[in-house]
């Protein structure tokens, strides 16, 4: 091999090991200039996803807490039928006294007696 054959084989060579350590010395700078302008872009979608899914979160929260505050009282009423009866019994026994009283009083022409939870009539005539 002459000189000059081998003076090209090593600048080849020496061009191709210096291109090699450029790429080599740049490719993470390249990489992190590449990431940054990637979360330069994504960053404001990303956080107006983050406060829509936290409003979403609140009012799943509140609706939630309806759904388990009307379960409860759906619940609770199912659990008062029992009161509900007993009511029903009494208005029942209500009426069929009222209609006794009813029918007494139509049979007889005698005063009824006074009841003792009106109040006393207050005599005008009387003075102080």
């Amino acid at each position: 091999m002459d000189d000059q054959e081998m003076q090209l084989k090593v600048k080849r060579v020496s061009d191709k090991f210096t291109e090699s350590m450029y790429v080599l010395a740049n490719e993470p700078s390249i990489a992190l200039f590449r990431l940054q302008e990637h979360v330069r872009r994504s960053l404001p979608e990303l956080v107006q996803h983050k406060t829509d899914m936290q409003s979403w979160e609140e009012q799943s929260q509140g609706a939630i807490y309806t759904v388990e505050y009307a379960c409860s009282a759906v619940k609770s009423m199912a659990n008062s039928s029992l009161y509900f009866k007993n009511i029903d019994g009494l208005l029942k026994k209500a009426i069929t006294m009222r209609e006794q009283i009813s029918s007494t009083q139509g049979r007889s022409d005698v005063k009824p007696a006074p009841n003792h939870s009106d109040p006393p009539a207050h005599d005008c005539s009387a003075s102080s």
